[in-house]
């Protein structure tokens, strides 16, 4: 079974792309690119009372837009795909998504991977975008992409969420195929989407190998019921981790921005691992974060209520070595991309300059490993 790297490019400002000949060396199988309008942090605790990184960004919510960035990295790269990670089908109407990543596709010589999942409350709902029904709208968003990549001359569509009446995509696709649809999903339903429409699998949240497993059984199983290769869709993950020793673990978890790390995991994914979820048994993580709507009173309850075990129970930590056993456990369980977040830069300036070397030496491990069993 093949494993291949994935880099990570922040589309914040300040943007750099000083680093993207490193990642288009060979290295990676792709460079991800989030799409936000917002991130995950609250604005209450992005100040200096809180951490030092408020003294070099006022905001973390300064996003470019990823498919204007995804255009410029295409032209600065050959050899790596380009992937967003991910574009909702919610803020985006899906005939410009395909027209979108046409044109990406042929910008990038054919590189460009169209990242797409149902969508998050935090980049929706202050906007005045419906967030309801957000799978279903996801799934026919697919169906209107596929259609409009996929006829020639005009066509009709009349869904619950999307209708078009002789409408057109007449731009080629490069090379005549389709640009791949990774997608990411984690519930029953989007799983099964995945399986139906996805060219890759690209999960989110907290599970570790045996969930990811068996979500991807379902994945398979999916698409042998649609007359689909359950082999050809790939599995991928970002693995977000915290990287250090030890006491540089504990000295992490004492600080704000990681201890809000608990609100990007999910009430269930701590149930089961014997903890209980601060925000409650219904909190959904990520879909759930709305960084604005979290007083500074209601965070500082929260950090006192917060378990550091429990965050460690899920989050892969410790030494680049640790962390790469953890990552070869997760590519026995099937993962074939995986893309290294370490989230410890979190924890402030100095544990941020250290991180992207502790990053590289973790992917020169688990690449080490996943040979020597290989």
């Amino acid at each position: 079974m093949t494993f291949e790297l994935a880099a990570f490019l922040r589309t914040t400002l300040p943007l750099d792309l000083g680093r993207l000949a490193a990642m288009d060396s060979g290295r990676y199988h792709s460079i991800w690119l989030p799409d936000h309008l917002v991130s995950f942090w609250p604005d209450a605790i992005w100040t200096p009372e809180f951490t030092d990184l408020a003294e070099v960004s006022h905001s973390p919510h300064r996003h470019l837009d990823a498919f204007a960035i995804a255009g410029s990295v295409a032209s600065l790269t050959e050899r790596a795909a380009i992937a967003t990670s991910v574009v909702d089908t919610v803020r985006r109407h899906p005939v410009m998504l395909a027209q979108s990543a046409v044109t990406l596709s042929h910008l990038s010589g054919g590189r460009f991977i169209l990242g797409l999942g149902s969508g998050e409350r935090e980049n929706t709902v202050p906007y005045g975008f419906d967030f309801a029904h957000a799978v279903d709208r996801f799934e026919e968003a697919l169906q209107v992409i596929r259609l409009l990549w996929a006829t020639d001359g005009p066509v009709d569509f009349d869904g619950a969420h999307f209708r078009l009446h002789e409408a057109r995509l007449d731009a080629e696709l490069h090379d005549g195929c389709p640009p791949p649809i990774w997608i990411g999903a984690n519930g029953p339903r989007m799983l099964a989407i995945a399986g139906r429409h996805a060219d890759g699998w690209w999960p989110t949240g907290s599970d570790g190998p045996e969930e990811y497993a068996a979500k991807l059984a379902l994945v398979r199983r999916a698409a042998e019921q649609a007359g689909r290769d359950p082999l050809a869709i790939a599995p991928a993950k970002m693995i977000v981790c915290l990287l250090g020793e030890a006491d540089e673990i504990a000295e992490m978890l004492e600080r704000p921005l990681v201890k809000s790390l608990v609100l990007q995991l999910t009430a269930e994914s701590l149930r089961v691992r014997g903890h209980q979820h601060p925000m409650g048994e219904r909190w959904r993580g990520i879909q759930d974060i709305q960084p604005d709507r979290l007083p500074r009173e209601r965070l500082l309850q929260l950090f006192v209520e917060v378990d550091g075990e429990a965050i460690l129970s899920v989050v892969p930590h410790g030494t680049p070595k640790e962390v790469a056993r953890d990552i070869a456990a997760f590519h026995e369980a099937g993962l074939q991309v995986a893309s290294v977040l370490d989230y410890s830069g979190m924890a402030g300036q100095a544990f941020a300059a250290r991180s992207a070397d502790k990053v590289r030496e973790t992917e020169d491990e688990v690449m080490r490993l996943i040979g020597e069993r290989g």
